[in-house]
């Protein structure tokens, strides 16, 4: 079962868009036991891990997007959230959302497009 990402679209520089992956029931393990993960694929690059947040919600982020975009996650929801806020054309990506139980099996979202233009 594969996670479920979405909120992807065409922004402005400058502009924000968030993110959402939902963890259908049944997946790895529980959804409070997993570590989650945003990362991406720009055109002609390799995939790049955005940002990841832990089960205690200690939250990582690549050099490109510390001050600019806020990971986060709501247990009960099964959903972990990327706001993205002053997007910049470097950001245009296909997104996906990764969730990894504390054994290491993984689990990746289909990808949601993000195109930020100039």
């Amino acid at each position: 079962v594969q996670l479920q990402a979405s909120g992807g679209g065409l922004v402005q520089a400058g502009g924000s868009l968030r993110l959402a992956c939902v963890a259908p029931r049944s997946i790895l393990s529980t959804f409070n036991a997993l570590e989650m993960a945003w990362h991406r694929r720009a055109p002609g690059k390799e995939r790049e891990l955005v940002a990841s947040i832990t089960t205690d919600r200690r939250a990582m982020y690549a050099d490109s997007v510390k001050g600019r975009f806020t990971i986060s996650r709501d247990n009960g929801k099964k959903t972990v959230y990327l706001s993205m806020n002053n997007l910049e054309p470097e950001d245009t990506a296909v997104y996906y959302c990764n969730a990894r139980s504390m054994s290491g099996a993984e689990s990746w979202g289909q990808g949601t497009l993000v195109t930020v233009s100039s």
